[in-house]
């Protein structure tokens, strides 16, 4: 979380940088932006320049704070290197769509130098959808600097309601970077850790007598409901942090790190309705789809299986965070798998997803996430690699955008496996769910296979729309 020069990062951002000592935990997200033709260049630099001038995130990296490993800072940098976050390429013959996610597949796998902002953004010529010469625009940012949502506010920055290919009328001043402070002594930069680190447990502690009396109260008064409270947010906590020794997939169970872009699209208004049929909303329907396709994908490979563990992220963002920072956490669950009819399918994932809405361990997460970064980090990645899959939804925009004159036409997210065997993201765009599914090869050799079980999972629930 990003909240100014100087500020820590937060004990659900540090797993994600900690466990990145193992490659396969990278947490990199990328969003492709089709666009109808190749955007202003000038014009663009501007919009760039400025966004670098308006959004904190993108000009501080992350640091170690000396003499006190356990934090980590955000530290402001004093120049950002727009030649090399702000990238120019064509695409290789014939420039197809394969090429192009092929392109965002391989960017995003790099990673990112510690030592600079954590992003980039690429401009793409030469992209041939439909018979038509288009362009492209990928951004790829790591976690702990955005989430989806906050992508999105992030892209309010650079992207236009209406096609007017304009510069920002502060063109000349937007290239200076805000004053930056004065470097601090590493005993400065100690002690202020010092502070952060009991500044967190006295407000933990705060928190915690806030509720006290209330809850003494309570507890007088209704004594057995109080201790099942109690217990239910020990159990609550507990599916949070229990280890996994095992994936529940007997098929997707390697790991490695060549991985696959692949996309898929449907209507909102269809996958609305789908939710609405089934006596649940748009969310209900998407993990329905997902899980149809998990369901044929198994049969398929002759190892049916009841239910598999799902990650997805659960926003945290409120209208008082600025665009960027991370303000998600993570949460684990099982859903079922051999539902075969789509329509109880979309009402018995609707109750999974108001028990996940209702987990009593939300409002503990930083606490869960600081006790958890205190165990090895192999532990934690052994847990992220037994996730079978990830599943996530981000709101989009549903009027047009334009990027320095240019239309865009199309929007595919694509965020991190995190060590699981595939990440499913939807993001909507003038009345399109673009769906990037983002597969490990192990775990998912056959790729096209998997993604037709997908499609026909989503085929099953839209037919629901059109009953």
């Amino acid at each position: 979380m990003t909240t100014g020069e100087g500020s820590y990062l937060s004990q659900n951002d540090a797993i994600m940088w900690n466990v990145e000592a193992d490659p396969l935990l990278r947490s990199t997200i990328a969003v492709i932006f089709l666009l109808d033709r190749t955007p202003n260049r000038e014009v663009l630099e501007a919009r760039v320049r400025r966004t670098i001038g308006d959004v904190l995130a993108l000009r501080q990296r992350v640091e170690g704070v000396p003499l006190h490993p356990g934090s980590l800072q955000w530290v402001e940098v004093d120049e950002v290197d727009l030649g090399y976050h702000l990238r120019h390429v064509s695409l290789p013959d014939p420039g197809g769509t394969d090429e192009l996610l092929e392109f965002a597949r391989t960017t995003a796998a790099g990673g990112f130098d510690p030592a600079r902002p954590l992003w980039s953004f690429t401009l793409v010529d030469h992209v041939r959808v439909d018979g038509e010469n288009r362009a492209a625009f990928i951004m790829t940012a790591h976690h702990v600097v955005t989430d989806g949502i906050g992508a999105i506010a992030l892209a309010a920055h650079l992207f236009d309601l209406t096609a007017d290919a304009t510069a920002p009328d502060d063109t000349g001043a937007v290239t200076a970077l805000p004053a930056q402070p004065a470097p601090t002594s590493t005993l400065d930069r100690w002690l202020r850790a010092v502070a952060h680190d009991v500044e967190t447990a006295a407000s933990i502690a705060a928190t915690g007598m806030h509720d006290a009396v209330p809850n003494m109260l309570n507890a007088l008064r209704h004594p057995v409901d109080t201790v099942a409270g109690v217990a239910a947010t020990v159990q609550s906590v507990a599916r949070v942090v229990v280890p996994t020794v095992d994936t529940k997939s007997p098929v997707m169970t390697a790991r490695t790190m060549v991985h696959r872009f692949s996309v898929l699209e449907v209507p909102v208004d269809v996958l609305r309705a789908a939710g609405k049929a089934g006596g649940g909303t748009l969310n209900d329907a998407f993990l329905a789809g997902i899980t149809g396709g998990m369901r044929r994908y198994h049969q398929l490979h002759d190892a049916p299986v009841t239910e598999l563990r799902m990650a997805m992220p659960i926003s945290l963002r409120t209208d008082d965070h600025a665009a960027g920072g991370n303000h998600v956490t993570v949460l684990r669950t099982v859903v079922p798998i051999d539902v075969a009819d789509p329509r109880d399918r979309i009402a018995q994932l609707h109750e999974v997803g108001r028990r996940l809405r209702d987990e009593r361990s939300l409002a503990h997460t930083e606490a869960i996430a600081g006790v958890l970064n205190l165990l090895p980090r192999g532990v934690i990645g052994t847990m992220l690699k037994r996730v079978d899959f990830l599943a996530s939804n981000v709101p989009g925009v549903p009027v047009p955008l334009y990027l320095a004159g240019s239309e865009v036409l199309r929007v595919f997210p694509f965020g991190p496996t995190a060590g699981s065997s595939v990440n499913l993201t939807l993001m909507s765009y003038r009345g399109q769910c673009g769906i990037g599914i983002h597969t490990d090869t192990a775990a998912i050799p056959d790729t096209d296979v998997f993604v037709r079980c997908i499609t026909e999972g989503f085929d099953e629930v839209t037919s629901l729309a059109t009953r």
